[in-house]
């Protein structure tokens, strides 16, 4: 069975731009129930299918797989949950670890979420100095959950 170890940031400021080079990724949702999301996304010319079990914790099932672009645009498109998620993400390297920096777009424009993938829910690491606030537990930064309460509509 496939886990995943997930903590969530704030970004700060913006020394994480000039580490990484963002990838576009369209995504969005067939299920988005807190049991289970289905996700189907675009990575550039590829495309995943994505099923996810309940966080415990930290922890949660995933299972990945490739499918046919063209067959996700179309989901994407026509059956996906509205609207969809657009982003770029940039992959950075520190510590040992790989951060994963989301700068979000359209509907949640001004969101910048970093993430961290863990071996174990103790794991200890080093945050870098453009890592803010933990949202691990905020099921608001859930990109499932920015489908139907995106960024924008905030109150802030």
């Amino acid at each position: 069975m496939a886990k995943e170890i997930e903590r969530k940031f704030l970004v700060v400021g913006d020394a994480w731009r000039a580490l990484a080079k963002g990838t576009h990724y369209r995504q969005g949702y067939l299920n988005s129930m807190k049991e289970r999301t289905v996700r189907i996304r675009t990575i550039d010319d590829k495309a995943f299918m994505t099923i996810k079990g309940p966080t415990v914790g930290l922890t949660r099932m995933e299972f990945e797989y490739e499918i046919p672009h063209a067959e996700c645009v179309e989901m994407l498109t026509h059956l996906a949950e509205q609207p969809i998620i657009e982003k770029a993400r940039y992959k950075i390297a520190a510590d040992g670890l790989v951060w994963e920096v989301d700068e979000f777009f359209g509907v949640n424009e001004g969101l910048i979420v970093a993430e961290v993938e863990l071996q174990s829910e103790d794991q200890e690491f080093v945050k870098p100095e453009w890592v803010g606030e933990e949202v691990s537990g905020d099921p608001r930064y859930f990109n499932s959950n920015l489908v139907n309460h995106p960024y924008t509509t905030w109150e802030k």
